[in-house]
Order: structure tokens, then C-alpha cells, then sequence
């Protein structure tokens, strides 16, 4: 049925507490803004209709301009007005579902992985790779031995014309042992004080990285890590290393391992790789972290004030989604920027199990430009997964669970929640970004 006041407001009496008292709470907040969204509540969360660790229907996302500096493969701009308006009826046609008509298309995504794979097998085999395509079937998750050609054009590191690719990867690969000659292959005597400082502590946060990570724990690959990190600080001398940016590394790395080895990343060897091939994924991890952070410098450059603003607005955010949990930790003293500039920071790497990571940076990577402003989404539905929880401790309770988050058993399908309600709520706020601001 179509969405209407009258329709989201019903049944408006009940408790905080109370998960459809606090939905129909929401909706009524945003649709009393100019830009409103009409939605109507429905018996499942409201999400895309395919979500589920398997290759299901995209969701149809923003399309986005990818942010790179660098001038190979760059992406080419997005239609984010036509990408708004296919989520805006996705999310009527969702909420418009009775209880047996969703899991009839859950059913139904899943009976059509083979044909998503297909999509995405014709969109990588063209001459030249439509981008925007390529990001509305990446938003929800891509095949796993797809990911390293993916994520590669996503980032606007391989080029989409595809007999340019070869050429252009075979460069900057070599550009990257260049680079890796001339900073890093040196004598210390050769550094500045301040780049010796900095190599150290780089060396000394490798081994901390993805610590519950055995594979992490390899000393060849902690010395892969130190070198592309310490490579990129020094050309990028605005920003340097900062601690946070050595997990940011970390999904590349594993996904451009997993083009040369097989099986369960806790079976792999470092043994089994040639040479050449540690240089090429240390290549493409570089030039794809670059890639990355040209579109959010600002979080990692002094005092970090990209990811100051990016909390001040998920404090905003969650006022507005959830006035109690909101007003709670207002009371309690808890500054938001105790736990989440960790999150915003490593990019959530550190709250979730690290399986899942690869399947979040999907939506990362197709969202672009305008990631970080997504970000902000995602953190909102990451934090208010435990609302309930919250509003029942006192505030020494409320640091010690944000700083340990019961995340350890999570699977695809709570992940997916997440990303469904950031989803939702971005649909909602997005024609009304000023109510987000002071």
C-alpha cells in the first residue's frame, strides 16, 4: 500500500522500549521536514529484499564519482538522481510486502546468485567497463573471486577501457617498486629524524594489526604492511602515518592475496608466492589505499578534522533517529567522540569480525565520493543495533561495552541488517541534510 501520515502514525501509543514504537517515532520525526519521505511500517525491518551473505539483487545505490587524484582509470561522474530515485522505489516496493511476500523474495534472490554472477560477468567483460553499473551491483556484495578486478576499477585504479588495463597495472606496479627503491630500500642514515620516527612506529603496529588474525601474525606480511605504509606516508607528506590507516590496508591486502592463494585465509602460506607476485599485490594495495584516502585526506591530516565533523554528525543523526538513546548517553556524560572516532577512524575494521570486513567494504568502495557522508548512516545503524541495551547502563558499563561490542558471533545476516537500516535512513535525511546541522 502507499505511505501516508496517517498510515505511519497509527498505532502511536507504546514504549520507547518498544521496537514498533520507536519505528513509527522515527518516521513521524523526518516526515514532519521539508523533503519528507513516506514510508509505512512492515512486519519485517525494512531493508532491500535481498539481503543475505550470498550474491542477492542489488539494492540499487547512489552512483557515485569515484574520488581519485591519480589520473590513470579515472572514474567517470555517477547519476546520483536517478540512482535516488531507484532506492526511493525499492524501499515502497519493500514496504508494501506482507510477511509471505518477503520471504518468498528471499527465496527468490536467493534462486537468482547464478544470474547475479552473470550480470556481473557481462558488465567486466565489456570492452569498457560502465562504472555506474558496476557500482549498483557491487553495493550489495560482490563474488569473492571477483573482488580484486572489482574493487581495482572501482577505485579507479585499473582503467575501465580493457586494453588499457594490462598496460597501466604493469605500470604503476613498477612505478611502486620505484618508489619502494628509493624510500624505503635505504639506510636510515639517509632518513630525516622524523621519518625514522615514523618508521618505527609503523613497525611497531604492524604485528598489532588484526591481531585475532593469524595470517596477520606472518612476519613476511607484517614486513609487506611496513612497506606499503611507510611508501605512502612519505608521498603523502600532508598527513604521514597515522595510526588507524595499518588496518585500512588490511581488506586490500587480503583480497589481492586471494587471486594467488586458495582455500580458507587461515590455510594460506606466504611460501606459496614468488616474488613477483608479493611486489605486485604490495603494488596494488598501495596505489588502491591511495586511491581511497584521496577522498578523505582530511580525516588523517592534524588534529583529524574530517572525522571530528563526521561524529558531531552522528551525534546529530542519532538525536534525530532516537531521542532516548540519545538523551541517555547526553545524561550519562559519554561524549561521542569516546568510541566512535575509533570507528570512523578504522573504518569499523575493529568492531566487526574481520570475515566480514571484505563484504562492508564492498558498500564502501561503491559508494565513492560520497562515503563519507554514508559513513555517518552506517555508524548511526551500527550503534542504535543495541539501543535497548544502552538505555540500561550508567556510563562506566556504557564505555567498557562500546569499547568491547558483542560483534564476535556476527554473521553476514547482522551485517546486512546494518548496512538495510543505513540504507533506510539515508533514504529518509537525505532531502533534509540541513535538520542534520546546526
Amino acid at each position: 500500500m502507499s505511505g501516508s501520515s496517517g498510515g505511519v502514525g497509527g498505532g502511536a501509543g507504546g514504549s520507547p522500549n518498544n521496537t514498533e514504537w520507536r519505528f513509527n517515532q522515527t518516521l513521524r520525526n523526518v516526515q514532519g521536514f521539508p523533503g519528507k519521505v513516506l514510508l509505512t511500517r512492515r512486519s519485517e525491518p525494512l531493508s532491500p529484499p535481498d539481503y543475505s551473505p550470498s550474491f542477492e539483487n542489488e539494492p540499487d545505490e547512489d552512483e557515485h564519482k569515484d574520488g581519485s587524484q591519480e589520473g590513470e582509470g579515472q572514474a567517470p561522474g555517477n547519476s546520483f538522481d536517478n540512482a535516488s530515485a531507484k532506492k526511493s522505489n525499492l524501499l515502497s516496493t519493500s514496504s508494501s510486502n506482507s510477511l509471505p511476500d518477503a520471504q518468498g523474495l528471499v527465496f527468490g534472490a536467493r534462486a537468482t546468485d547464478s544470474a547475479r554472477i552473470d550480470k556481473f560477468t557481462k558488465e567486466l567483460s565489456r570492452p569498457a567497463v560502465i562504472l555506474d553499473k558496476l557500482r549498483e551491483l557491487s553495493w550489495s556484495g560482490v563474488p569473492p573471486y571477483m573482488r580484486p578486478n572489482v574493487w581495482r576499477l572501482l577505485l579507479g585504479y585499473a582503467p575501465p577501457n580493457k586494453d588499457r588495463r594490462e598496460g597501466v597495472l604493469t605500470r604503476k606496479r613498477l612505478e611502486y617498486v620505484e618508489c619502494v627503491s628509493q624510500y624505503y630500500d635505504i639506510p636510515d642514515s639517509e632518513r630525516s629524524d622524523e621519518e625514522i620516527t615514523m618508521l618505527r612506529q609503523i613497525a611497531v603496529d604492524c604485528p598489532r594489526t588484526v591481531p585475532d588474525v593469524t595470517f596477520f601474525q606472518n612476519p613476511q606480511i607484517q614486513k609487506s604492511l611496513e612497506r606499503v605504509l611507510y611508501t605512502w606516508a612519505i608521498r603523502h607528506p600532508a598527513s604521514g602515518y597515522v595510526q588507524g590507516i595499518n588496518d585500512l590496508v588490511t581488506p586490500f591486502l587480503v583480497v589481492f592475496l586471494s587471486e594467488h592463494l586458495e582455500g580458507n585465509m587461515d590455510t594460506w602460506s606466504i611460501d606459496n608466492l614468488s616474488a613477483q607476485d608479493i611486489s605486485n599485490i604490495e603494488a596494488d594495495c598501495y596505489w588502491c589505499l591511495s586511491k581511497f584516502l584521496d577522498g578523505m585526506q582530511d580525516h588523517y591530516t592534524f588534529a583529524q578534522p574530517g572525522i571530528q565533523r563526521l561524529v558531531f554528525r552522528l551525534k546529530e543523526l542519532v538525536r534525530r533517529i532516537d531521542e532516548p538513546v540519545s538523551k541517555h548517553i547526553e545524561e550519562q556524560g559519554l561524549e561521542f567522540l569516546q568510541f566512535a572516532f575509533r570507528w570512523f577512524n578504522c573504518l569499523l575494521i575493529r568492531e566487526i569480525p574481520f570475515h566480514l570486513v571484505t563484504r562492508l567494504w564492498d558498500t564502501y568502495l561503491a559508494e565513492g565520493d560520497y562515503l563519507p557522508d554514508f559513513l555517518v548512516y552506517i555508524s548511526a545503524s551500527f550503534l542504535l543495533t543495541w539501543s535497548d541495551k544502552l538505555q540500561k547502563l550508567e556510563f562506566q558499563e556504557m564505555v567498557m561495552f562500546l569499547q568491547h561490542l558483542p560483534t564476535r558471533t556476527w554473521a553476514h545476516h547482522e551485517l546486512e541488517m546494518v548496512l538495510s537500516r543505513a540504507y533506510m535512513w539515508h533514504t529518509m535525511f537525505k532531502s533534509s541534510p540541513s535538520h542534520l546541522a546546526s
